[in-house]
């Protein structure tokens, strides 16, 4: 039973998702300043990086034996539980070759194992949620496209909502700080 007041809201819960090879980077600056400055009141929030929780290589399994997987362990089982206790996922990525970096990549690919786990319905478990991006590049927006689209139809094909993009242009740590119009639209990014 919950001890929400009748009617009350359940707080959301944002899991910032860093997949950047650098500690502080631009990326992870621009989230940082979009989730003090524009997270809905009383919004919960919790910061992982990935480089911290490494998977060893996605294995399909789906087509051996009765194409389940075991129950996750370890650095999985840690993403599994923080993803199923999120309302919003928040991908913390900079734009790699015009995607995801990999480890963020290799995460979604385990989505495809969390599919499969006996007793877990993964999908329904997210279904509502939201799937936002952050992403620092060195290039023209339009070169964010490929990621973009990856996490937009992650959200579509996961039943989620697609929160939106947040872009910021920066190279050189700290150079996303001088883009006055993604610290602008920072300030407003997660305000529904």
């Amino acid at each position: 039973m919950s001890d929400q007041p009748s009617g009350a809201q359940a707080p959301r819960r944002f899991l910032f998702l860093d997949a950047s090879a650098r500690v502080g980077g631009n990326s992870e600056r621009l989230a940082r300043l979009a989730a003090e400055s524009s997270l809905p009141a009383g919004a919960e929030q919790r910061w992982l990086r990935l480089a911290d929780h490494p998977l060893p290589p996605f294995q399909d399994l789906r087509h051996t034996g009765d194409g389940r997987y075991p129950e996750p362990v370890g650095h999985e089982r840690t993403l599994l539980e923080a993803t199923l206790e999120a309302t919003d996922l928040v991908f913390v990525a900079p734009l790699y070759w015009y995607s995801l970096p990999t480890t963020a990549k290799l995460y979604l690919d385990y989505w495809s194992a969390w599919f499969r786990v006996p007793g877990l319905d993964f999908r329904a478990a997210l279904r509502g949620g939201t799937v936002w991006g952050v992403t620092a590049l060195a290039t023209g927006d339009d070169k964010a496209e490929p990621l973009i689209g990856t996490l937009r139809l992650t959200a579509e094909y996961m039943g989620m909502r697609w929160g939106g993009a947040l872009l910021g242009n920066g190279t050189r740590p700290g150079d996303v700080l001088r883009d006055e119009r993604a610290l602008i639209a920072a300030k407003s990014f997660f305000a529904d």
